[in-house]
């Protein structure tokens, strides 16, 4: 799963840079709403990437309601002005780049809602990955390593088994920025480590026993720092 995430990064990197790319031929080419792109071979070739990564940075624009794309036809700058177009495209690359508080804090958000679901509908295979990642966790933790990845993995984990596709999507994109700026922000102190175990444990334990109340709870206590560090103030309930 490491490798996977690495390679949800790089992929979303080079959608981005494309999807750039894009603006800027539309620009240069004075292109009015109805104007046909050029075709995915030729963007290709002039981007130097591969026709499916220009498919993927075309739907996303489609996805926003910026490109339509006609089969057998092509794809058409959709009826609304450069300026706007402009505008939301920049929006769009933004959210590229959030500060790590947000990031941290929509993690906090999402884990709530996919511990939820996870215990109602996790399956024995997604316990088996999820106890797997725990003791992955674990043993890093006890033999005095850097268990920042695998911690993440456990959540990753936990997310996939919540059934929610668009959430574990969510999770994986936020997760590799987490992962990159966690020893830089240092939010946490090592020492907690050896208290997530137990945190984990208690985790795992309450979405096995399918009991929805109770995981959502440790999954707040367990996020008791980060909510000090995104909001400032101590949670209660």
């Amino acid at each position: 799963m490491k490798l996977e995430i690495l390679a949800k990064r790089d992929s979303l990197d080079l959608q981005y840079a494309i999807i750039s790319k894009i603006r800027d031929l539309i620009n240069h080419k004075n292109l009015e709403p109805g104007d046909k792109l050029p075709s995915e071979r030729m963007l290709s070739e002039k981007f130097g990437v591969t026709r499916s990564n220009i498919r993927e940075a075309i739907q996303k624009l489609e996805f926003y309601g910026l490109l339509d794309s006609i089969p057998q036809s092509g794809t058409f700058v959709a009826n609304i002005g450069v300026i706007a177009l402009n505008g939301m495209i920049d929006d769009i690359l933004r959210l590229e780049d959030p500060d790590f508080k947000s990031l941290v804090e929509t993690r906090i958000l999402l884990e709530l809602k996919t511990v939820r679901l996870a215990s109602l509908r996790r399956t024995e295979e997604d316990l088996k990955i999820i106890k797997e990642a725990l003791d992955a966790y674990t043993k890093k933790v006890l033999d005095g390593e850097d268990a920042v990845q695998e911690d993440l993995l456990f959540h990753l984990a936990i997310a996939k088994a919540s059934g929610n596709s668009t959430m574990n999507t969510f999770m994986l994109i936020i997760t590799p920025e987490i992962i990159t700026n966690f020893e830089k922000y240092h939010v946490c102190d090592k020492n907690l480590a050896y208290q997530g175990i137990e945190e984990h444990n208690e985790i795992y334990d309450a979405i096995k026993n399918q009991n929805p109340k109770l995981a959502k709870q440790k999954m707040k206590d367990h996020f008791s720092v980060l909510y000090q560090y995104c909001y400032n103030i101590k949670e209660s309930s």
